[in-house]
């Protein structure tokens, strides 16, 4: 039977996230969930209950899907608030929570492995078939142009230029997308993360050769 707590959470995420059409919806934190207890499986290692409720709520205070920084944290601290957790608990999740974005490769120090796990699974749904989906569709909602060779790839930003900046969905996989396997923290992320890679490889050498047509 499932934890009580695991099904409220659920719920909550599910009445937030329902419409969202930018590639965070209910079955994106889904997947992320999925990935993360397989990881905390295939390692050993990990609370299991602290990071699932991270994985499930991890896309809840994101800025991106909020009028601001400050009311997507007050929307989690308020959700948080309405469930039987410790404070320890509490304290962790939202830990978790507020470290593991990339934020233009402005990466923040993960101090537990729950956050490592979390972290992993995330970056996973960004890679491979799924992430290409993910990526179009968001820059699609922000009104990013598919590819402009005209724009160069920026290899180093601030997190302002990051969210901001002028770029392309294509220009996405070189700023972010790419970057990720590499950076990923468990040994079972980083195996699960090879075919994905190369789908975005293969993608994007069919997306040029389409691209320059016949010439």
């Amino acid at each position: 039977m499932k934890n009580p707590i695991i099904v409220l959470t659920e719920q909550f995420v599910r009445n937030e996230l329902a419409e969202d059409a930018t590639g965070h919806d209910w079955f994106h934190v889904d997947r992320v969930r999925r990935n993360a207890l397989h990881i905390c499986r295939e390692e050993k290692i990990g609370e299991v209950f602290i990071i699932e409720m991270a994985a499930l709520l991890h896309d809840i205070p994101d800025e991106k899907l909020n009028e601001s920084i400050e009311k997507g944290e007050e929307k989690l601290e308020t959700f948080l608030q309405t469930i039987p957790l410790t404070d320890n608990e509490k304290k962790h999740i939202k830990q978790i929570i507020a470290t593991i974005s990339y934020k233009g490769g402005i990466n923040s120090e993960l101090t537990t492995i729950e956050a490592k796990i979390v972290q992993d699974a995330d970056r996973l749904d960004a890679i491979g078939a799924i992430g290409i989906a993910r990526a179009f569709a968001y820059g699609g909602k922000k009104g990013q142009p598919i590819y402009n060779p005209g724009i160069k790839v920026r290899n180093e930003m601030s997190l302002e230029e990051y969210r901001k900046g002028k770029s392309t969905s294509i220009h996405h996989f070189y700023e972010k997308l790419l970057k990720l396997k590499d950076l990923l923290n468990t040994e079972s992320a980083r195996e699960m993360a090879e075919s994905r890679q190369q789908m975005m490889e293969t993608f994007l050498e069919q997306f040029y050769q389409e691209w320059d047509g016949q010439e």
